[in-house]
């Protein structure tokens, strides 16, 4: 990706996770998400990797670089990573070192999907399966770890850290959620935008010294059945990953937009990876100065009574 397209190594990866069929978002949690994602990526010189798909968290991703990206900064790099099953058109985009015309514009009448022209790369990934969704997480989990090793310049120890990010989503979400934290990946859960980053935030609310009360237990599974159409079974499995997920209290951060305490995005993303990683404060110092940003060096770090090693 450095080599043949270019792309300057991130100093950090935000990976989106989401639905994939369309859904709204209220005006007010859109724009927040909107302008926190472009700054947090833009000042930091970020790669965003989400599904690259038009529909979705990633159609979301589209619009708020459409909405906001600056030409007078640097370039968002943006990484789909879809299955090559579920891409309509997709023969238009066979060919080595060639360009090609690709129709974005999707039949209503198929069950296949686009390619969002708002991100700046793609990655697709063929098992061979038609229609079917899953297989690209291997690969997208892979391509996060590896870039996690890379160093983020040449005179630290620093690698490039990765943060998740949830607006939205299905069970797998949830699954995919499990597979960060316990990874020691920090995740943001973007509260109010319904279904699986709702539940993991209620959840989050909720736990008091690692427990839930056995009527909010009941409650939490009663949201998992109305809210994906589970049976009680079903339910009471993706509640144990659930709680999974939430047990790893560090590494996750619910980010709330009316809340009085929190306004930025950027500002949740980026102090979630300080809290959700060991890093010294000397190193926390390194990565914000790597970011340009010294307001998080300021506000979280350079404070009273913080311990120098």
């Amino acid at each position: 990706m450095l080599e043949e397209w270019k792309m300057e190594l991130p100093k950090l990866v935000i990976s989106v996770h989401g639905g994939l069929q369309n859904f709204k978002m209220p005006s007010k949690l859109k724009e927040t998400f909107s302008q926190g994602l472009v700054k947090a990526s833009e000042t930091t010189g970020a790669w965003i990797i989400t599904e690259g798909i038009n529909s979705g968290v990633s159609k979301h991703v589209g619009d708020a670089l459409k909405a906001h990206s600056s030409k007078s900064l640097r370039k968002i790099w943006t990484v789909g990573i879809p299955p090559w099953g579920v891409i309509e058109n997709q023969r238009d985009l066979i060919g080595k070192d060639v360009v090609c015309m690709y129709q974005a514009l999707s039949n209503p009448l198929s069950k296949l999907t686009t390619l969002n022209c708002l991100h700046s790369h793609f990655i697709l990934s063929d098992d061979g399966t038609v229609g079917k969704y899953g297989n690209e997480m291997k690969l997208r989990r892979n391509l996060e770890k590896y870039l996690s090793l890379q160093k983020i310049h040449s005179r630290s120890r620093q690698g490039v850290p990765v943060v998740g990010l949830v607006v939205e989503g299905g069970p797998n979400v949830i699954l995919s959620v499990w597979e960060m934290v316990k990874n020691k990946h920090p995740v943001v859960v973007y509260e109010g935008t319904g279904r699986a980053a709702d539940l993991l935030a209620f959840t989050h609310k909720h736990l008091d010294k690692g427990m839930l009360c056995p009527q909010v237990k009941e409650e939490i599974i009663g949201m998992i059945q109305n809210t994906f159409n589970f049976s009680r079974k079903q339910s009471k499995h993706l509640f144990q990953i659930l709680m999974e997920c939430v047990g790893h209290r560090d590494s996750m951060t619910i980010f709330d937009a009316d809340s009085e305490e929190q306004h930025d995005l950027d500002l949740a993303i980026l102090t979630a990876l300080l809290k959700g990683t060991n890093l010294s404060t000397s190193e926390q110092l390194n990565l914000a100065m790597a970011w340009d940003r010294m307001d998080i060096a300021k506000k979280h770090i350079l404070i009273y009574g913080q311990h120098w090693k």
